[in-house]
């Protein structure tokens, strides 16, 4: 069992899956492609940020940071599951399991938290440009990296030990990719539903505010284009939300889909796809979503890759 033998490991299943076995080939091909475009793209990212002068901005900051957090997120499930998939050993131990779920709520309540904030960001930029810079400053960023990470650390301090203070003494099969607090909780001896209430509770917690937030910045933001006179304005205001937006959707969408319902015990071959999705594909589409539209990363991004190729010829 998890809780009450952890010397033991647990075993975690790939979606799907109800027998221990080697993965299909595809999946094995995929993963090193994952792991190196999530953590390639993203320090990429913040290698161009750093690099560029005229990106040293607030905005791009808080963008950096973004992608300091998909590194470790990704960094949490791909290797495992890339050893999973070579050994045909898909066991964890406890002390790994306990680790591996404390470390995605801490950086999946960071980013909740920080998405929040890019977006209250991009509400200053448009809705009272003139305030922005009085309003937005190198120490109140620091202050926001701040907030960020003691708000994961306590939500995760909280769901963590609401998970393994329940005692494990039967099947230590986890039907998941990962250790996530549903298919766990289903491993527990004793009755469930106190631990599942508070699970919801500080999902919510973490959730309604931050959308409250995103969606307040937003309702704004669109109300402050529609009002632009310029057509030029208007498109110059929405492309630089346009990735945000897209970010957001993808995150919010899949978290809520998994995590925010009734009975969260009653984990799908959907909702473990949903959650591989979050973890792993979400991380690796960040990049290219918000350097895409955006002309100032693209052209840092061309400067940055002419710089380094004058520095191998000399």
């Amino acid at each position: 069992g998890l809780g009450t033998e952890p010397h033991r490991s647990a075993q975690t299943h790939p979606a799907g899956a109800h027998r221990p076995g080697r993965p299909k080939a595809a999946p094995l091909c995929q993963l090193p492609a994952d792991l190196l475009g999530d953590s390639g793209g993203n320090l990429g990212l913040i290698d161009v940020i750093r690099a560029s002068t005229t990106l040293h901005t607030p905005m791009y900051f808080l963008l950096s940071l973004l992608s300091f957090l998909d590194v470790c997120s990704s960094s949490l499930f791909t290797p495992r599951l890339l050893i999973s998939f070579l050994t045909a050993d898909q066991s964890i131990s406890f002390e790994g399991c306990v680790v591996q779920m404390a470390l995605m709520t801490l950086h999946g309540s960071g980013e909740c938290v920080l998405l929040s904030i890019m977006a209250y960001d991009r509400f200053l930029a448009i809705c009272p440009p003139l305030l922005y810079h009085s309003i937005i400053s190198k120490h109140l960023c620091v202050q926001l990296v701040g907030l960020t990470y003691a708000v994961g650390v306590f939500i995760s301090a909280v769901q963590t030990g609401n998970v393994f203070s329940l005692p494990y003494c039967g099947p230590n099969i986890i039907d998941h990719y990962f250790c996530d607090f549903p298919p766990v909780l289903q491993l527990a001896c004793s009755d469930t539903t106190v631990a599942n209430v508070v699970l919801l509770i500080f999902s919510t917690l973490i959730t309604a505010p931050t959308v409250s937030v995103i969606s307040v910045s937003y309702t704004y933001i669109l109300v402050t284009i529609c009002r632009m006179r310029s057509l030029e304005a208007q498109r110059k205001a929405f492309s630089t939300c346009a990735s945000h937006l897209t970010a957001l959707c993808l995150f919010y969408g899949s978290v809520f889909l998994v995590y925010l319902q009734p009975n969260p015990e009653s984990v799908s071959a959907y909702n473990k796809l949903l959650s591989v999705f979050y973890t792993i594909v979400i991380p690796m589409l960040n990049p290219p979503v918000y350097s895409l539209r955006n002309k100032d990363v693209k052209a840092a991004v061309l400067l940055r890759v002419l710089n380094l190729r004058r520095k191998r010829i000399c």
